[in-house]
């Protein structure tokens, strides 16, 4: 800031200067206000995209947290094929004891939705049963019944190969419309 001394005849000038120097500065602070406005504007909208970042990322993980807890408290249906061959010698007994075996289970369990053997063309000593559970916990209360242990004692020497596959279904909603259009 300027001297502001008092000597006699230059008041004016002095007044001028000092009139000067108070505009100058405060042009400076405006400067410097607008400045920070602009970079209090710039970490504020940072601030309100982080926000929604944060909220974005919340409910992802929410949903996520619910989803997987809905799949786990709802009973998922296990589907298998058995790829089974049989000792050509015993197939017509094999087949009997099986055709027996998968009716008492669909009568019997209401947790089998079928189990439905079949028998390729070109060989008949290659089976196939195609089953399905309403759940895991389905499928092994079927495996304690009188009627498959029966099955599966009086077979056992019988097959020659047993393979197990779990299958996933791809179109679950299609497969529950297949069953209603059958006919009995």
């Amino acid at each position: 800031m300027p001297s502001l001394d008092r000597k006699p005849g230059d008041s004016g000038q002095r007044t001028a200067k000092a009139v000067e120097w108070i505009r100058e500065e405060g042009i400076k602070m405006l400067i410097s206000r607008r400045d920070n406005v602009q970079r209090l504007e710039t970490h504020l909208l940072s601030l309100a995209d982080l926000g929604r970042k944060l909220l974005v990322l919340g409910i992802a993980v929410w949903l996520c947290l619910n989803l997987d807890r809905a799949h786990a408290q709802e009973p998922q249906m296990m589907l298998r094929i058995s790829e089974i061959e049989i000792h050509a010698d015993h197939l017509d007994q094999y087949k009997a004891l099986l055709k027996e075996e998968a009716e008492a289970s669909v009568r019997l369990e209401p947790g089998v939705i079928a189990i439905f053997p079949l028998y390729q063309r070109e060989d008949h000593t290659q089976i196939r049963i195609l089953e399905m559970y309403a759940d895991r916990q389905a499928y092994e209360a079927h495996l304690k019944t009188p009627h498959f242990q029966k099955y599966k004692t009086a077979t056992l020497h019988m097959v020659k190969s047993l393979k197990l596959v779990d299958m996933q279904a791809i179109d679950a909603e299609t497969m529950t419309r297949m069953f209603k259009k059958m006919k009995r």
